[in-house]
């Protein structure tokens, strides 16, 4: 007897095919976290603007995923800024805000300080580009947004006992001295340690400063 032969299994459709895609989905988001870390990385050791070549050697990936991810290289600098953004908030949340008016100036410089010493050469690409790059203006923007929104709540007792003109000149003034170069020239023209370039920061905020209100410097009960 002729037996006929069976039709292949169709393959599956809709959920079927939902895992594999994923799979491959969660792939190519680590591997372009993974460059995205490699080129942060290499920024970090003072590599002030990395190669493809030395990113995908890094990354170990080829070249090709690269640029398969990022069809340009402001595009890297785009990502790598939102990484690194998502990352200071990460580690640095707001802390301290509340408290006397030593403790607050610490811990803003230090919170600043780790900052500035993991991204000094990524926020000078962002400044270097943001001309001919609206994804990195914006960055820039939102960086600088975050930085004098942070120093107003660490001092708000101070600011609040100034007129309107004075607090704004204060803010700008505190922005300007805790500025990514600022840091760098303590750390890199200035060969200073990490502790002192922070010891030089509280003291020149302390002395711009103005007296904290009264009310302010009680304990909370």
């Amino acid at each position: 007897m002729q037996t006929s032969k069976l039709p292949p299994p169709k393959r599956a459709s809709g959920a079927g095919f939902a895992p594999r895609v994923d799979r491959r989905r969660l792939r190519s988001a680590r591997t372009k976290q993974r460059i995205i870390e490699a080129f942060l990385d290499l920024l970090r050791e003072g590599n002030p603007n990395p190669r493809v070549g030395e990113i995908a050697n890094r990354a170990g990936c080829a070249i090709r995923s690269i640029h398969e991810r990022f069809v340009s290289v402001n595009e890297l600098h785009v990502a790598a800024a939102e990484y690194a953004m998502n990352q200071a908030i990460a580690l640095a949340p707001l802390v301290n805000a509340d408290a006397d008016r030593q403790t607050r100036i610490s811990a803003q410089v230090h919170t600043r300080a780790g900052t500035c010493e993991r991204t000094l050469h990524l926020w000078r690409l962002l400044l270097a580009g943001q001309s001919s790059s609206p994804g990195l203006r914006d960055k820039v923007t939102v960086v600088r947004k975050m930085i004098g929104l942070r120093l107003e709540a660490m001092y708000r007792p101070e600011l609040a006992s100034l007129p309107e003109v004075e607090r704004r000149k204060l803010l700008v003034t505190l922005e300007a001295l805790t500025d990514f170069e600022s840091w760098g020239l303590m750390r890199e023209y200035h060969d200073m340690s990490f502790d002192d370039a922070c010891g030089i920061w509280v003291g020149a905020i302390d002395s711009l400063l103005p007296p904290t209100p009264e009310a302010s410097c009680r304990p909370n009960p």
